[in-house]
């Protein structure tokens, strides 16, 4: 079936699928969404659903396909794209998940294939993925937090949700939450929370808390052992690092008491640096590392 934004490559029989969209290109600190993809996608078998038009959606000159060249001879290009594949949790409920480049162009366009597909694979919830650096300490535990559109409010109960008045730079989950909560089909954005200090390293303990999320507001049930247990090595790791440095030691001792003081406020929002103090701290940071 040909759709002008999708094309679907295999018609699976589904029974109230979820779809998780976790598309690259927007924030993603301590790598999040990503790494719970592929923890996701781990000894599972999956098959593609659906491809959506990259000429129409991805700038290609941004984000080049690869050439393969053997012996001089260009053998063919693999082209960036966005992709739908199908899989099952542990429990055997169908998962959908839409992995690939956040669209670069027609996002209104985007948003009314991904409702078109939606409505036609009868999916009962829409989950998205994301991850962000907060003013929070890597000794306790990531939280999430939560975005919906008014009509999936209920979904919020028992995650978080940004407290007052927030205006930020959107990304494409932003615009697929209210176009399908026009449509009114359930969908809400978990966020988890990344010490800022290790945004830019591997996290894994983002992943699995955005997998855990999936129980709460989609009934679907993956298991993370493995996860928490890889988040454990990585968290010695940044205590090691943290040890070797005072003013380090000092930075997360400050976010612990900040953290105490702002329980309730699930994103920290009158504690956030600003975009200048996360990178020169981050720097700061980074840079003790081999010290």
């Amino acid at each position: 079936m040909t759709h002008p934004s999708y094309n679907i490559i295999h018609e699976p029989h589904l029974e109230e699928p979820v779809l998780i969209v976790a598309l690259d290109g927007w924030v993603d600190a301590g790598l999040g969404a990503s790494g719970a993809v592929a923890a996701i996608f781990k000894d599972r078998a999956t098959e593609t659903v659906a491809v959506f038009d990259g000429d129409r959606f991805i700038d290609q000159r941004a984000r080049r396909p690869i050439v393969n060249i053997h012996d001089g001879v260009n053998t063919g290009l693999a082209w960036p794209e966005i992709s739908v594949v199908s899989c099952k949790d542990d429990t055997g409920h169908d998962l959908l998940v839409m992995t690939g480049p956040e669209p670069d162009f027609h996002w209104r366009q985007f948003v009314a294939g991904i409702g078109d597909l939606v409505s036609s694979l009868s999916v009962r919830t829409v989950v998205g993925f994301g991850a962000f650096p907060a003013p929070t300490p890597h000794t306790r535990p990531v939280r999430l937090a939560a975005t919906v559109p008014e009509s999936s409010r209920e979904l919020l109960e028992g995650i978080g949700s940004v407290r007052g008045d927030l205006e930020v730079p959107a990304g494409i989950m932003g615009a697929v939450e209210i176009g399908l909560g026009a449509q009114g089909v359930p969908v809400i954005t978990l966020w988890a929370r990344v010490p800022h200090y290790v945004a830019a390293m591997s996290f894994p303990e983002a992943s699995a808390v955005l997998i855990e999320g999936l129980e709460p507001v989609a009934e679907i049930s993956i298991d993370t052992a493995e996860l928490r247990s890889t988040a454990d090595a990585a968290r010695w790791q940044v205590d090691e690092l943290v040890e070797r440095n005072p003013e380090h030691a000092e930075m997360v001792s400050n976010l612990e008491h900040a953290l105490d003081a702002s329980e309730g406020n699930p994103l920290g929002v009158d504690e956030v640096p600003t975009g200048d103090e996360l990178a020169a701290e981050l720097e700061r940071f980074l840079s003790g590392e081999d010290s």
